[in-house]
């Protein structure tokens, strides 16, 4: 709740501020005068009355005035109220703006009893907001039902006969007596709170294609983000399809109703037309344009909804800059679990549940996120597709997933498996798999597209080819390995197809015994430098009358299997599998290795062996990267480079938060 632009934290019960009476017509002055100006007001004696829609209009009249003949507005006087001492924990304002709580007390109101809200606007750019809140209105209050449930109830405004830019505007509309999300998610134990607030049941269950109740934390919060975001979807839909677009979805504008349990948007006050209103530059094609990027304004907001409904340590100030921040600087969207990662696991070692709902179902919500966040104002996802996606679809309901998001589901899944430290020997069979099909659903497979997605910075995720770690071997000195980058930047020559490329791996020299306990020790990088150039290829996998020992890469046997699974019902149109298919090739120059210690007390004989153990424990082509031979797969978050020896390198892009900060 804010009262003149202050603040209140919600509380457990609804917390009452106390005010003096408003017995006056409101005259404006400042926020530290605010409480003597109500102890200064005197009550008026008009009474309620609802517009009558078929009175004739008057030539000179105020633009106030002309509202009488709009039959949902309705004109109050002060006297109708009987104002409350008392301001609820739930109400929002600006700094421009006052908010008091009020009962309708004229009989012959059809608001009679009522609780209101009077938000008296100050300046003049408040005073616009709620003249286009009663506009907005007029058109949404076509469909009732509707506007009744997805919408904050406005009723009309409070009339003075006093004229003058120092006036204040007084807007009425309705109070649902509850907390805005932002209040909701600022509670310690929002969760069950909110469940029994909604006091969910069947119905509401069934709107979301979920017929379970109660388990883990994680399915509860699951499903009450479900119920939240389509009700709020179908809200903004509802605006669209009047032509109109908030421009001001934001948590604080967002409130939840326990008496219909549904999610109700904030007065329209800011609210936008598609069409464009100046007659000599409106045309078809003007309009749609402007269509197209106030939804995908819209959209973009609806995202941000999301994201901190979810994953809570978004509500964090700066933590929320940051994300919007990785967003601004040009990041792809779905690189965004990849770069909250280490936010996200600072705190919660054994499992973020923000995380672990974004995970589930191959990874939908991060899918659902990234195109509600689309840089592209073209690319954003619509509210009706958006109510379609599997992240917000219960079990009970069947979606079919398009190619785009299988391709994203085998990506999410293998990238989670690979985070595992993994040495069992059918859990690496089956992320060589999914590898395989990646590179066989690979959506970028001429050069072209390896142009556009390869410059940037690569993390190596996993590696088919061998494996070996600190626990298996006693080696002097212990290196522990911490990451492997592949940077490709455009290189500075006439052949755009060439890209100067740095494999740079990062590792800490352990000179105890007890490694185990301790791994502190100095750091050091292995840093390896050549140029590259990619040319059209394909990569040919052997047949059955080739030797078995080419035969170890082949796809054959193990993706035809999981093709033919019910998991990949749209894929069985593939009868057989190619022979080869496109790739490019990798072309490398002489290479350049550095290494670089942050220890003076190492000997070169000592920094032979740190040498030696890191070319043990990465995969070879790290550090002599001529041995890379052909990219088969690559879009916007992942990479995969096959190897001379037929080894698979999955790598994701890299935006770590200190080079987005």
């Amino acid at each position: 709740m804010a009262l003149c632009g202050v603040s209140f934290l919600p509380a457990r019960d609804a917390l009452r501020i106390s005010l003096p009476p408003l017995t006056s017509s409101p005259f404006p002055c400042s926020r530290r005068s605010w409480g003597s100006r109500i102890m200064r007001r005197s009550q008026a004696t008009c009474s309620l009355r609802k517009i009558d829609s078929t009175a004739p209009s008057g030539a000179g009249k105020p633009a106030l005035e002309a509202d009488e003949q709009i039959g949902p507005v309705m004109k109050f006087r002060m006297s109708d109220f009987a104002i409350s001492s008392q301001v609820s924990v739930g109400l929002h304002g600006r700094a421009d703006e006052l908010i008091f709580e009020a009962t309708v007390c004229d009989p012959n109101s059809s608001l009679y009893k009522s609780r209101v809200v009077l938000r008296q606007l100050t300046t003049v750019q408040a005073k616009r907001r709620g003249q286009r809140a009663l506009e907005v209105l007029k058109k949404l209050a076509r469909r009732k039902l509707m506007y009744h449930s997805y919408a904050m109830q406005v009723y009309g405004y409070v009339f003075s006969s006093d004229i003058g830019d120092n006036i204040p505007f007084t807007l009425v509309h309705g109070y649902h007596g509850s907390y805005s999300l932002r209040h909701w998610l600022q509670l310690s134990d929002w969760l069950p709170t909110l469940e029994v607030t909604l006091a969910l049941d069947d119905e509401c269950l069934r709107r979301v294609g979920d017929d379970t109740t109660g388990g883990p934390a994680v399915s509860r919060q699951h499903r009450l983000t479900r119920i939240l975001m389509r009700d709020l979807l179908i809200a903004v839909n509802y605006l669209h399809s009047h032509g109109l677009a908030h421009t001001e979805l934001r948590l604080e504008n967002v409130h939840i109703s326990p008496v219909d349990k549904h999610v109700k948007i904030g007065i329209l006050g800011n609210a936008a037309d598609f069409n464009n209103s100046n007659p000599n530059h409106s045309t078809n094609e003007v309009n749609n344009d402007r269509r197209k990027l106030m939804i995908a304004f819209d959209m973009r907001c609806v995202g941000f909804i999301m994201a901190r409904l979810i994953l809570k340590e978004l509500m964090d100030a700066s933590i929320f800059l940051k994300f919007k921040s990785f967003l601004t600087k040009g990041n792809d969207p779905s690189c965004l679990r990849e770069f909250l990662l280490p936010i996200l696991c600072r705190d919660s070692p054994s499992g973020n549940p923000g995380l672990q709902i974004m995970d589930r179902n191959w990874g939908a919500g991060w899918n659902l996120l990234s195109q509600l966040l689309a840089l592209k104002p073209s690319k954003r996802i619509s509210c009706l597709d958006a109510l379609r996606h599997p992240f917000l679809c219960g079990p009970k309901w069947r979606t079919g997933p398009s190619m785009d998001l299988i391709r994203w589901g085998l990506g999410s899944t293998t990238v989670r498996m690979s985070e595992d430290y993994i040495y069992v020997g059918h859990q690496r069979s089956r992320i060589a798999y999914f590898i395989e099909l990646m590179e066989l659903l690979n959506p970028n497979p001429r050069t072209k597209g390896w142009l556009n997605f390869l410059p940037g910075r690569w993390r190596l995720l996993y590696s088919t080819g061998r494996h070996i770690g600190l626990t298996l071997r006693q080696t002097t000195p212990r290196v522990l390995i911490d990451d492997a980058y592949l940077t490709l930047r455009q290189a500075s020559v006439p052949d755009h197809r060439s890209f100067s490329l740095v494999s740079n791996i990062s590792f800490k020299i352990i000179p105890t015994l007890h490694w185990p306990h301790d791994k502190s020790g100095p750091t050091g990088s292995l840093q390896v430098k050549s140029l590259v150039r990619i040319c059209p290829g394909r990569r040919h996998y052997p047949k059955e009358e080739d030797s078995e020992e080419s035969r170890r890469f082949a796809i054959h046997n193990s993706a035809s299997g999981h093709l033919s699974s019910r998991k990949w019902k749209g894929m069985d149109n593939l009868k057989e599998l190619p022979s080869s298919l496109p790739a490019v090739k990798l072309t490398m120059d002489d290479i350049d290795v550095s290494l670089k210690l942050d220890s003076s007390s190492l000997s070169a004989d000592a920094a032979k062996k740190v040498l030696q153990e890191v070319r043990t424990q990465i995969p070879f082509e790290m550090f002599d990267v001529s041995k890379f031979v052909c990219g088969t797969y690559v879009d916007s978050r992942m990479m995969v480079l096959r190897g001379i020896s037929g080894s698979a390198l999955l790598f994701t892009r890299s935006c770590s938060v200190n080079e987005n900060v």
